[in-house]
């Protein structure tokens, strides 16, 4: 039976169930567990149960059941349904009107128009800081990459220094930052934000100026890693494996051949890449 256009508009007008929502399009295309979006968003478990009924009712979201748990992810042709079904209805298909929010724009990096890059974690302590470190080393100078905390620590983790430093990356400039300070008005204006922990995606995120692509490329936290001296440096090697692989990706995109939507796709697709070989 087909979802009426005025059920999943009635689904996202309770504020409660449209910051869900919003939880999980930052997650796309991974899933979130029950649990973890409870948390998030601190909801009781059996209201957090209730909103997601209601917003799976109306073809917003999937289910999923992994073990134990239910697994919950953005239905985008649910949500392109919903838009398809105003804009249609609404503007009567004028292209002046309802023109694609994609386009077919093409965007190219050059040494003198770098694109800017933001690698966004919770503590700015590890990951991000390794990404910002590894673009600017890999990116052949069409990128400047920067990183920046929800909740930034004191500090790099000595690990990071060290593990970058041995790479024969300079670590000189790296420091620990919030992430408010990009969204002032002098602050360089982004191309491309990319979440590397999930705390992080799990938060609302600043309206950005120019409405910069994003993707969330998240990895397991190496400050966390437990275990000999040995196997804590092994984490920080693999979180430095990973994120390069990734960023090597990303570096060598076709910007040239692909439209906004293409390129996105290539960009969770990257999100997606677990070898850190």
């Amino acid at each position: 039976m087909e979802i009426e256009l005025s059920e999943k508009l009635a689904a996202l007008a309770h504020p409660n169930r449209l910051a869900l929502f919003r939880l999980l399009m930052r997650r796309y295309p991974d899933g979130v567990p029950a649990g973890e979006i409870a948390q998030a968003l601190e909801f009781k478990a059996n209201t957090a149960s209730s909103y997601l009924s209601a917003l799976k009712n109306a073809g917003l979201i999937t289910q999923q059941r992994c073990g134990t748990s239910l697994i919950y992810a953005a239905d985008l042709p649910g949500l392109r349904g919903m838009f398809d079904g105003l804009l249609s209805g609404c503007c009567r298909n004028r292209p002046d009107i309802c023109a694609s929010v994609t386009g077919v724009e093409k965007i190219l990096p050059t040494t003198e128009r770098p694109f800017d890059v933001l690698f966004v974690c919770t503590g700015n302590s590890a990951r991000s800081l390794l990404a910002e470190a590894i673009l600017n080393q890999e990116g052949g100078g069409r990128f400047r990459a920067f990183s920046a905390g929800t909740r930034p620590s004191t500090g790099p983790h000595p690990e990071v220094i060290l593990l970058l430093q041995a790479k024969g990356i300079d670590t000189g400039s790296l420091r620990s930052k919030d992430l408010e300070q990009f969204s002032v008005q002098d602050a360089p204006q982004m191309d491309f934000i990319f979440t590397v922990c999930d705390h992080a995606a799990n938060e609302e995120c600043p309206a950005w100026p120019g409405q910069p692509m994003s993707a969330h490329w998240g990895l397991a936290d190496p400050v966390k890693a437990e275990g000999t001296d040995a196997e804590r440096r092994l984490a920080f090697q693999q979180a430095y494996g990973l994120l390069r692989n990734r960023i090597k990706a990303f570096a060598s995109l076709p910007f040239e051949t692909l439209d906004r939507m293409s390129l996105q796709h290539r960009l969770d697709g990257i999100g997606q890449l677990n070898s850190s070989d």
